[in-house]
């Protein structure tokens, strides 16, 4: 379990699984994040638990706590996990909207960051972010990401096309930046 001021992390377990449905089929908690809007049931939810988040062994991932509250509110994750190249492709959603705006998806992304640099010894991480999620890309740029390019009109949303940014932070850039 990883700890900052404010919030643990837990590896997620199939106990989760009806909060993090819920969070999958909320479709504010999702426009920002998944590239597809689909509902799904809870079958298909366990079966995406079980496979990817539980028994993947090309990721990561935690469920996010308050740890004044209890709650658990979000769940993030290192995926696509290279162990030879040392590189992993970084996930975060915060499914409890009174969360958002509070800084809880910096402290969660730093845990997960720190944890990936300092002892898994990843060499790079990365991650996607759509065009129109302009409070995470500011947040990724205070983390130290760097826009690496962009996947032109790759997001059908709301009748309009948007890009996909892809970023990027090597170990010795995030260090050099956060100590």
């Amino acid at each position: 379990m990883f700890e900052s001021d404010r919030l643990k992390l837990r590896k997620v377990c199939l106990e989760d699984l009806e909060t993090y449905h819920s969070w999958r089929n909320d479709m504010e908690v999702m426009v920002t994040t998944s590239p597809s809007l689909d509902l799904f049931t809870l079958e298909e939810t366990k079966q995406f638990v079980h496979d990817k988040l539980v028994g993947s062994h090309s990721s990561k991932t935690y469920i996010i706590f308050d740890k004044n509250s209890g709650k658990s509110i979000g769940i993030t994750s290192l995926v696509n996990i290279d162990y030879k190249n040392r590189n992993a492709e970084y996930i975060i959603d915060i499914g409890e909207k009174e969360f958002w705006g509070k800084g809880y998806g910096k402290e969660a992304l730093v845990l997960l960051i720190d944890y990936a640099f300092l002892e898994m010894n990843l060499h790079r991480v990365s991650l996607r972010v759509f065009a129109f999620n302009q409070k995470a890309i500011n947040l990724y740029k205070v983390i130290g990401f760097k826009e690496e390019g962009i996947s032109r009109q790759a997001l059908y949303r709301k009748g309009n096309w948007h890009d996909i940014i892809n970023m990027g932070i090597l170990k010795r850039e995030y260090i050099l930046r956060n100590n």
